[in-house]
């Protein structure tokens, strides 16, 4: 945690789900689930196992001295099993922890902060989507340019390039509403030997107790849980990250087709006052960013050996964190930069009209060639291009004038065919299919 560096680079509620406290109380959640379900089973007395929940109150524990304490086993688990063995004393005591592993506990305790992280992470995602919505519904017939490789091609709308963020969130989005985290059980070597016959009704009722999916048998080394949802949160910031760097290029000063709105103060700069920088956008995009090293962390950790790894498991704990409250991040910028956003409608079609017609000579080619046969047709209409970008004169007079184009075309049918508004292809449909796949997802949640 830095108080230097969170405002920007862990903003957002899920900060606050991922942090030392958030661990101690799914630790604690844990033991005592684990105590309850054994009463459940009939292991143990209910009042024992009342007796440990009761004492799981995580303000009752110090973190601090708990880390201190890890030390000496490589893991916080231990210490806080002493503690709270001492905290419930008497006959409960000798319950505390029973049948489980350090493991146990801290994998549980992960999956059970990536739950309650993921519900804040979701609700701004879908902010976002509605958003994205909402800006494809508004600019469905906005004409922009569009562009490959950073360079001018065929027409589009601003409507189409909202529906393809929308699409993306909402595919990120039903990834990780999709997810089903395990708790784990596993004892010594994942066979729960201790428990004798009652392991697997304990590892049911366990799971129950905290609303965690029950694994088919304990995954010690089978990392493919963490590494499913460390994929779903890379494929999240990956999506974001491509919004806000789309963002971010069309708040260019020599672009200018979108902006921020933002309050007093945001979007400034230190030295010129004139700037007006997209700062939510380019805070997702910083966020974002993080992910990839962080999803490669975890799957190299995923080699581990035997049935309890030597040190690959204890590298998961920081980037697992740091994952969550990255992607976290990443989608409470952008929920903030698209709900600033400005689209300047003005702006998108002076920057198709720059290009004086050239973008739409691949009408002119496709409707020449029907008689010409398409190689001349291509030819034909290239050279009148390149004297139009040469600045000859405009690709229209030029087109009427050619012997070969103007002999076909009429100047009217030219101007028909060098009007964007016309060569937008299903952009529209598009734009309802994404549209309507939102308003079903919005239905189903």
């Amino acid at each position: 945690m830095s108080e230097l560096f969170d405002p920007v680079l862990a903003a957002g509620p899920v900060r606050d789900e991922t942090g030392d406290a958030a661990w101690l109380k799914g630790m604690l959640d844990f033991e005592a689930a684990l105590a309850s379900a054994q009463a459940d089973v009939g292991l143990i007395g209910r009042e024992h196992a009342d007796a440990i929940g009761a004492a799981c109150r995580p303000a009752d524990y110090d973190v601090a001295e708990l880390g201190r304490a890890a030390t000496g086993i490589g893991n916080p688990a231990g210490p806080l099993v002493r503690a709270l063995t001492d905290r419930v004393g008497g006959e409960a005591a000798r319950h505390v922890h029973r049948g489980a592993t350090s493991q146990d506990v801290v994998d549980t305790a992960a999956m059970l902060v990536a739950t309650r992280a993921l519900a804040p992470l979701l609700a701004d995602l879908g902010a976002c989507a509605d958003a994205a919505a909402r800006l494809a519904e508004e600019h469905a017939t906005t004409i922009q340019v569009g562009r490959t490789l950073l360079q001018h091609a065929t027409p589009v709308t601003f409507g189409l390039t909202a529906a393809g963020w929308l699409t993306a969130l909402g595919n990120a989005g039903e990834r990780l509403a999709a997810l089903r985290l395990p708790a784990q059980l596993g004892g010594a070597t994942g066979t729960l030997a201790s428990l004798g016959d009652h392991g697997p009704a304990v590892l049911t009722a366990l799971s129950a107790r905290l609303g965690l999916a029950e694994p088919v048998l304990p995954w010690h080394t089978d990392r493919t849980p963490v590494a499913e949802l460390a994929g779903a949160l890379g494929e999240t910031a990956g999506a974001v990250a491509g919004i806000a760097r789309a963002i971010v290029l069309l708040a260019q000063t020599d672009v200018g087709e979108v902006h921020e709105q933002g309050p007093p103060g945001s979007g400034g700069s230190s030295t010129m006052p004139h700037k007006r920088n997209p700062v939510a956008a380019v805070s997702a995009l910083a966020s974002a960013k993080q992910a990839p090293g962080l999803v490669a962390d975890l799957l190299a950790a995923m080699e581990q050996e035997h049935q309890r790894a030597a040190g690959a498991w204890h590298a998961e704990w920081r980037p697992l964190t740091e994952l969550l409250r990255t992607t976290g991040s990443a989608i409470h910028w952008l929920r903030t930069s698209l709900g600033r956003l400005h689209v300047d409608a003005g702006a998108m079609r002076a920057n198709l009209d720059r290009s004086g017609g050239v973008l739409l000579a691949e009408r002119v080619t496709t409707e020449l060639a029907a008689g010409t046969g398409r190689l001349a047709a291509h030819d034909a209409v290239t050279a009148c291009c390149r004297r139009a970008l040469a600045g000859e004169g405009e690709l229209a007079g030029l087109l009427a004038e050619d012997p070969l184009v103007g002999g076909r075309l009429s100047r009217e049918r030219i101007a028909e065919l060098l009007d964007p508004s016309g060569y937008l292809g299903s952009a529209g449909v598009f734009v309802e299919r994404a549209l309507a796949a939102h308003r079903e997802r919005k239905e189903r949640s």
